[in-house]
């Protein structure tokens, strides 16, 4: 048959960063990710990409590495055509590794979708492709965040994308105030990477109002288990709370909706794979929470993945794909295309359209 896989293979994937990636968790200086490649009986090829984050979730790229190894012999053999039962059985077999089933279940649906020759936007519902995504000003300075702001503007994106909760409150409210005084009219999203409790996220966003800075969105302000400070903040925040850390599972989305502890659900495919991120959505969209889609720090491949994802369900209001920016190399050819802060899809015939540099090359 030939949409069966005759062969899975991964290879590390070690990506120098202009400069650190820095969270409340902690900076990254190299994104240490997987390669995972999967060949058809019909010599068709499927990429797909782990990028564990381990100050976001611990996972490491060793981690992710021995999880895909040892669902190797059980994904080969498997038809791509089958492609939830074998989603199912990696949710199974290493239901702690998102980044590891993540890249296979691309792999397999690249395979898949250049099979059928279908982009992926179109397989994932077609709904349009192209969005707007927003860029990060990582932890730092003062300075720093004031000379990323500039960059943010010289590129023509939009919306920007803060990362606080690396000091203490009035070091995040002196690098707020400096990037509205530059970008008065962008919208600001502020994410706590779970840095807060909810008195010191309140304490910050009181000090803004009193500045006349309503954020766009917080995403994850308080720790992913801190239940009762999300809802705290859903009540008296004055602004959008989005769960990220918290939104680990589609159980967690569901008790975020029970409990009323967000107002929107930031899907990364990273945390979960790629069909248990269809449940996730399906489970905002019925409660009427907003999308937003992000990510680890990912090079194109699994970026341009993510926006095929969101363009072709649509519906995200908030898009942050933007860690192609922060890489030093691309060791890829193809990926959506941006002009400013829009991501364009349109021109990919099949698959998510991105095939290591050096294969096309030999």
């Amino acid at each position: 048959m030939s949409t069966v896989i005759r062969t899975l293979s991964v290879a590390p994937l070690d990506i120098p960063l202009r400069s650190p990636f820095g969270i409340a968790g902690g900076a990254q200086e190299v994104a240490r990710n997987l390669l995972v490649t999967v060949e058809l009986m019909n010599g068709v090829r499927g990429y797909g990409e782990a990028a564990p984050f381990p100050a976001f979730n611990g996972e490491t790229q060793e981690k992710a590495l021995q999880a895909i190894e040892s669902v190797r012999s059980a994904v080969e053999g498997g038809d791509v055509r089958e492609w939830r039962a074998i989603a199912g059985l990696l949710r199974d077999r290493i239901p702690a590794s998102g980044s590891a089933r993540c890249a296979i279940e691309t792999a397999i649906l690249d395979a898949l979708t250049r099979h059928y020759r279908l982009p992926m936007y179109v397989f994932f519902g077609g709904a349009g492709h192209t969005l707007e995504t927003d860029m990060t000003i990582t932890t730092g300075t003062v300075e720093e965040a004031a000379l990323a702001t500039l960059d943010i503007l010289e590129r023509g994106i939009r919306q920007i994308k803060v990362k606080i909760g690396g000091y203490d409150v009035q070091h995040d409210l002196a690098r707020i105030t400096a990037i509205r005084a530059l970008a008065p009219d962008a919208p600001l999203i502020l994410d706590g990477n779970g840095g807060f409790t909810a008195e010191t996220m309140l304490e910050l966003l009181g000090a803004l109002s009193l500045q006349q800075i309503v954020p766009a969105l917080v995403e994850q302000p308080v720790a992913a288990d801190d239940w009762p400070g999300l809802r705290q903040l859903v009540q008296w925040g004055g602004a959008p709370i989005a769960a990220d850390e918290t939104a680990s599972s589609s159980l967690n989305v569901l008790r975020i909706v029970q409990e009323r502890a967000a107002h929107v659900i930031n899907i990364k495919l990273m945390k979960t794979g790629i069909v248990e991120a269809l449940e996730i959505a399906a489970i905002a969209r019925a409660a009427g929470l907003g999308l937003m889609i992000g990510g680890m720090v990912e090079s194109i491949l699994a970026m341009t993945v993510s926006a095929h994802f969101a363009a072709g369900l649509g519906g995200f209001r908030f898009v942050d794909l933007d860690t192609p920016l922060f890489l030093a190399t691309n060791p890829f050819q193809g990926g959506f295309e941006l002009r400013g802060g829009v991501i364009d899809l349109c021109h990919i015939a099949t698959g998510h359209g991105v095939e290591p540099a050096t294969l096309l090359a030999a």
